[in-house]
């Protein structure tokens, strides 16, 4: 079987196409998270459950005064570097995943997808002001981690995006829609969908183009697909 990654800015609908597809397409899916927000997630390591335990409790903590510089620099040093090493575990835990069901023979639909969430693109401007941590985990997921069978972007104007969910500014919104749009330019089998229809039309254009590339991979008509017709 093969991937779908649903991407798109927050208030797309990538998650309520996504869970809509696992419970009603034709053909057996699983879905998967693959951004980076722990509440999102439907599966994590043991490790990022214990980051995020101890992050919520940093954030309960009372200040008991300022520590010295130099044990701070070397604390934030080595928080970043063990940060690093387990996003990678995590993103290739999640891939391990995403090639474990596909091998049971279903197709694995992403709700996001690293590789566009930490384009190199957006934000060239301030590069240099990235934890070196950071600029390494963009380089290794352009050039190493596996990409989408197939990506579906859920494209909406920043103002339709804003209305949605009331978060960032409608300038940031935009900037987030226009790096999508050039990530799709290099992406093959990239599919941008019109997200301002209803969900009934949306949902409707992804399970098409999903019936239609499951349909040229196994050398069948898209019409048997719909119809459940193997």
């Amino acid at each position: 079987m093969f991937s779908v990654a649903l991407i798109g800015p927050d208030g797309a609908g990538k998650t309520t196409i996504a869970r809509l597809l696992e419970k009603s397409f034709p053909l057996p899916m699983k879905y998967l998270y693959m951004g980076v927000s722990f509440e999102s997630s439907n599966v994590a390591l043991p490790t990022t459950r214990v980051a995020e335990y101890f992050k919520r409790m940093r954030r309960k903590k009372p200040g008991r005064g300022q520590p010295s510089r130099a044990p701070r620099q070397s604390a934030g040093k080595l928080r970043a570097i063990l940060r690093l090493l387990n996003r990678f575990a995590e993103e290739w835990y999640r891939q391990w995943l995403a090639w474990k069901y596909q091998n049971q023979g279903r197709i694995v639909v992403y709700d996001r997808h690293f590789q566009f969430d930490f384009e190199l693109d957006n934000g060239k401007h301030d590069d240099a002001r990235r934890r070196w941590t950071d600029r390494l985990h963009r380089w290794c997921l352009a050039h190493f981690y596996p990409k989408p069978s197939l990506v579906i972007y859920l494209d909406a104007p920043a103002e339709v995006l804003f209305a949605r969910k009331g978060e960032m500014t409608l300038a940031w919104l935009e900037s987030r829609r226009q790096a999508f749009l050039r990530q799709g330019r290099q992406t093959p089998n990239f599919v941008r969908i019109d997200a301002t229809q209803p969900l009934a039309a949306v949902y409707a254009e992804v399970n098409n183009h999903i019936i239609r590339f499951s349909a040229q991979g196994r050398g069948l008509g898209a019409k048997n697909i719909a119809s459940n017709e193997f």
